[in-house]
């Protein structure tokens, strides 16, 4: 919580502040004119590098699709579904059943399930009759397809690799595939008549609630992989949700850790009128079929880049090989790459359910997992505290005031320094990925048991074991400059007993739950450490000026002065080296 000098670089130790110093000058030592002022707030007093890899994404939001119909295009629709919308609904009908009358002919009386691969006669059926029934189907609905590039054979390339995904009509990729094997959700094999015919491509079923699921999709799908051709093809979409096309989310492993050569496939919808892209908001899925097959006719481009032959090294890193496939297909398609996934949609989902704006809840969940050690359900948390503070808001991000107003605090210079910590591109408010960062990089080092136990006697004065209100407002009204605090109100919530006195164990509850805290009071004794600097320099200047100068000043002046410097709050073995590590460089 509150107290220590923040953690300093590794292997170097914490000197503890000088707590004589603090509390002599308790409450009064602002008087003496050494508070930082609001003039030196205006630009930042100490230095933040910021990492590059921490940067927002180019794309901020690649899971919704804000496109509406003019009344033009409405007019159009109406006009052209008159006549094709029936016409089109009749002959899907007749397809969809032919089809499904294939796929129950092939899979009739096979042993084995969908454990034991379809071969001969039934395999052929497959390849033939639906993948020729598939493109009939797509060319009724008004599809207009081109295709680039060749098709790799199953001994060049087990895998096809499909993106970006962003709809469910992403699945002509299928019939000019020759209809391999794919990754489905397991929900979709239970649907009438579309669930025969997709049991009979044999897909790998995946449940996305399931942890245990996911573990056997992917052994499943390396088995099938490296069968040495006893199963089909496989055609994955890597991104594992729908997207709006403005650029390549992470791709999952599964298609890359069998370590065998892949054949990217690009998908391209150059239509003036987008009636395709499913996105988490948008068109529903009902809606986006009716206009489609209102549409005239509608554009796809399907392109098979060259098969990408993994390195010895890809081989052995199925997220490098991943990250290079992508990057190749990102290049062709002159689109970027995010780190966003499908944990951001159930963050963005969860963001909605707390009255956030779903964008709100879009961290690019796994490079911040990764690069700060971070679980799903602790983000989610985090999450929680978060729309509590930004409830009073507008746009789902925290304010200066409603910072405060959380910390239970006034606004102050030591608070802006923070509040400047958490806003990492200087908008003037913290939206929900930098709250998640400024907790992992900036409050939760700085939260150490050691810190806290030093936080504890600092504010215990008299050592009795216990911290009353009166010793807590000294050195709180002390460390943020305002004498006239009243900070009974943050004294109640960690007083949970309602003694009057706060314990060792209720301290460290409240400082374990609000990191914030111990981050707000290191700041300020940097801070301090900064003012100390600047001061020791300036004496160091007028010293060098007395040797020069025939009137000599009064040995007392000189010793104001240093009083004036070392009334402060710093640490006392600190002060002959200002330049100890402040844990904000490894940010």
């Amino acid at each position: 919580m509150l107290g220590g000098a923040g953690p300093a670089a590794p292997g170097t130790a914490v000197a503890p502040p000088n707590r004589r110093l603090m509390r002599s000058n308790c409450p009064g030592w602002w008087r003496g004119g050494v508070a930082i002022s609001g003039a030196s707030m205006a630009q930042r007093t100490l230095p933040l590098p910021r990492q590059q890899s921490f940067s927002p994404p180019v794309v901020p939001n690649p899971f919704v699709y804000p496109g509406r119909l003019s009344a033009g295009d409405k007019l159009r629709l109406v006009l052209l579904g008159i006549i094709l919308l029936p016409l089109r609904a009749i002959c899907m009908v007749i397809l969809l059943l032919l089809s499904w009358l294939s796929a129950s002919v092939a899979t009739f009386r096979h042993t084995g399930g969908a454990s034991v691969p379809l071969k001969g006669w039934r395999r052929s059926m497959i390849q033939a009759t639906l993948s020729c029934l598939t493109r009939t189907l797509f060319f009724v609905m008004g599809f207009r397809v081109k295709v680039k590039g060749k098709v790799a054979s199953l001994q060049e390339a087990p895998v096809f690799v499909a993106a970006p995904h962003s709809s469910f009509f992403d699945a002509i990729v299928s019939a000019l595939t020759g209809m391999p094997s794919i990754v489905s959700r397991a929900e979709n094999l239970s649907t009438p008549v579309f669930g025969t015919i997709l049991s009979s491509l044999q897909p790998v079923a995946v449940s996305r609630q399931d942890p245990d699921s996911r573990k056997s999709t992917v052994t499943e799908i390396t088995s099938r992989a490296l069968s040495r051709g006893q199963w089909p093809q496989i055609l994955i979409f890597p991104e594992g949700t729908c997207t709006n096309r403005s650029c390549l989310i992470t791709f999952k492993q599964g298609a890359f850790i069998p370590g065998v050569p892949v054949q990217p496939v690009l998908l391209r919808y150059p239509n003036k009128l987008d009636t395709v892209t499913w996105t988490w908001q948008g068109y529903s899925l009902k809606e986006l079929c009716i206009m489609t097959l209102c549409q005239l006719f509608t554009r796809v481009e399907v392109e098979f880049l060259p098969v990408y032959v993994p390195t010895e090294e890809e081989r052995n890193d199925p997220i490098l090989f991943a990250n290079r496939v992508r990057q190749t297909m990102a290049t062709a398609l002159k689109v970027p790459v995010t780190d966003h996934t499908f944990e951001d949609c159930r963050l963005m989902i969860s963001a909605g359910q707390l009255t956030l704006p779903m964008e709100a809840g879009l961290v690019e969940f796994t490079k911040i997992s990764k690069k700060l050690n971070l679980k799903w359900n602790h983000v989610r948390e985090q999450l929680d505290t978060f729309a509590a503070i930004a409830s009073a808001s507008k746009g789902g991000q925290i304010g200066i005031e409603e910072f405060a107003e959380y910390l239970k605090l006034p606004i102050s210079d030591v608070l802006r320094e923070l509040f400047l910590l958490f806003d990492r591109n200087g908008d003037g408010t913290i939206d929900f990925r930098e709250y998640v960062i400024g907790l992992s990089i900036l409050c939760n080092p700085a939260n150490t048991e050691e810190t806290i136990h030093m936080a504890f006697k600092l504010f215990d004065q008299d050592d009795d074991g216990t911290i009353t209100e009166k010793e807590f407002a000294c050195i709180i009204q002390s460390a943020l400059g305002l004498p006239d605090l009243d900070v009974s109100n943050l004294f109640k919530e960690i007083d949970a007993d309602e003694t009057g006195k706060l314990s060792y164990d209720e301290f460290k509850n409240f400082a374990l739950e609000h990191p914030e805290y111990a981050k707000l009071f290191t700041t300020y004794l940097e801070l301090q450490r900064h003012q100390l600097g600047i001061s020791e320099e300036d004496d160091n200047i007028q010293s060098s000026e007395a040797k020069h100068t025939p009137i000599r000043k009064p040995a007392v002046l000189v010793s104001e002065t240093r009083s004036t410097a070392r009334n402060k709050v710093c640490p006392a073995d600190c002060e002959e080296d200002n330049s100890s590590t402040s844990d904000k460089k490894d940010d």
